[in-house]
């Protein structure tokens, strides 16, 4: 199996993972939080809908610099309908934009800096396993603890949890 097959395989299987635990967000506690310092849980949510466009910027350039400005907020969400249409729109056109490169492209380099700070440079498939993969696993796992405190019961993820057996 090639670099790129095996990140599609990645992405695609992390994307249903990360479906469920979007589909289970009570919008009418969109504003709760576990703590003061803590995102409300529409706003953690949204966030985890928006990560894949990450894996579609790394793809299609060769860094972001956010010293020549960043990327637009999303717009507020009114109902688990839209989460789930914004998280499978990036999701697709994240698939889209992996399927459409090498795995040659992959290994070449990315960076994120502000201005002369450089943050990251590192070959693009580290940079999607890093900044969005392993990104988009620790808001979820952050997400199961606002579901579970909020009364939720969670799904499987990598196997059963106290609410679900596989």
């Amino acid at each position: 199996m090639d670099l790129k097959t095996s990140l599609l395989n990645e992405i695609k299987h992390e994307a249903t993972i990360t479906r469920r635990m979007l589909e289970l967000v009570p919008f009418d506690k969109a504003t709760w939080k576990p703590h003061e310092k803590s995102m409300e849980m529409q706003k953690l949510a949204k966030h985890i809908a928006s990560i894949p466009t990450w894996v579609s910027r790394i793809v299609t350039t060769n860094e972001m610099d956010f010293a020549k400005g960043r990327p637009s907020p999303v717009a507020d969400l009114k109902n688990t309908a839209d989460l789930l249409a914004l998280f499978d729109a990036n999701t697709a056109q994240a698939v889209k934009d992996v399927e459409a490169t090498t795995s040659e492209a992959l290994m070449q380099t990315w960076t994120m800096r502000d201005g002369e700070k450089v943050f990251y440079s590192h070959p693009r498939v580290a940079i999607i396993r890093n900044m969005a993969q392993n990104h988009n696993v620790h808001h979820r796992g952050q997400l199961s603890v606002y579901l579970r405190l909020s009364g939720v019961l969670l799904p499987s993820v990598y196997g059963s949890t106290a609410d679900v057996a596989m």
